[in-house]
C-alpha cells in the first residue's frame, strides 16, 4: 500500500485523467476507423471530433427529427456511437436516439460517452470543448 501512495505522489491524479482520456480518444478513432456512426449534436461538435483526429461517418443530430434519425443511421451503419453532450439537453437527446435506434433494431453504443461523461464531467459540459481539454490537458501533463 505505502509503494502505491509513493506512486501517487510522484504521478499526480491529472495524469491519470489524461491517460484514461487518450485512451477514450483512441477507442473512439478505432472504432471510426472500423466504420462506427458517431452522432453528435451539432456542427462544432463534429469539428472537435475532427480536430481530434476523428476520420469516419459523423451525424449531426440536430438537423431532423430523432426517429428519421435513427431509422437512416440503423440503415446506413451496423455500429453507432451516441456522443451527445453531458447536459440536460444532451442526456435527453441520448436517451431519445438510443430509444429510437433500438426500435429500429440498433444497439447504440453509450459506452464511449459514459466514460467521458464520468472523467470530464467537472471540467467540460459538452462535445465541443473536447479538443481543446485534451490539449490543454496534453500541455499540462504531457504524452
Amino acid at each position: 500500500m505505502a509503494w502505491g501512495r509513493a506512486l501517487q505522489e510522484i504521478r499526480p491524479k491529472r495524469t491519470y485523467d489524461l491517460e484514461a482520456l487518450e485512451e477514450l480518444i483512441a477507442s473512439l478513432i478505432d472504432a471510426s476507423c472500423q466504420g462506427a456512426a458517431v452522432i453528435v449534436e451539432g456542427r462544432r461538435d463534429l469539428q472537435a471530433l475532427r480536430a481530434l483526429g476523428l476520420p469516419g461517418p459523423v451525424i449531426l443530430a440536430s438537423r431532423r427529427p430523432a426517429l428519421q434519425l435513427a431509422e437512416e443511421a440503423a440503415r446506413s451503419y451496423s455500429q453507432i456511437i451516441l456522443l451527445t453532450d453531458w447536459d440536460r439537453k444532451g442526456d435527453e437527446m441520448c436517451k431519445t436516439i438510443e430509444f429510437h435506434l433500438r426500435c429500429v433494431g440498433s444497439r447504440p453504443d453509450r459506452e464511449i460517452r459514459s466514460r467521458l461523461v464520468k472523467l470530464v464531467r467537472k471540467e467540460i459540459k459538452d462535445v465541443e470543448s473536447l479538443s481543446r481539454y485534451t490539449e490543454k490537458m496534453r500541455e499540462q501533463y504531457g504524452t
